[in-house]
């Protein structure tokens, strides 16, 4: 699977931006998504996950009620809307698929990544 992140931006405080995250390969579908980020300086975090069918989400606590995860299996796509965002948001976001089971956080789990989209939030 090759992933390509797309989306990122500048934003003001309290801005919104939609990450895309286009997917080629036949095993997309059968795949759990993620989505991690990395700040300057900061280890790479969790920050959304979502199942295969699109049924179950998870989200890490600082994420959870501002962010939107959802896929698009017929457009080999995973998405995350990002709403109300902060400057601590500030990364480059990732997204990852994790074919072999839904262990959304472990990062290891994940064997393919795509090369990240830059997130600037300023205040």
């Amino acid at each position: 699977v090759q992933l390509q992140a797309s989306g990122g931006g500048l934003v003001q405080a309290g801005g919104s931006l939609r990450l895309s995250c286009a997917a080629s390969g036949r095993t997309f579908s059968s795949s759990v998504m993620g989505w991690f980020r990395q700040a300057p300086g900061k280890e790479r975090e969790f920050a959304a996950a979502i199942s295969r069918s699109g049924g179950s989400t998870y989200y890490s606590d600082s994420v959870k009620g501002r962010f939107t995860i959802s896929r698009d299996n017929a457009k080999n796509t995973v998405y995350l809307q990002m709403n109300i965002l902060e400057p601590e948001d500030t990364a480059v976001y990732y997204c990852a698929a994790n074919p072999t089971g839904w262990t959304p956080i472990l990062a290891r789990r994940y064997e393919y990544w795509g090369r990240g989209t830059q997130v600037t939030v300023s205040s």
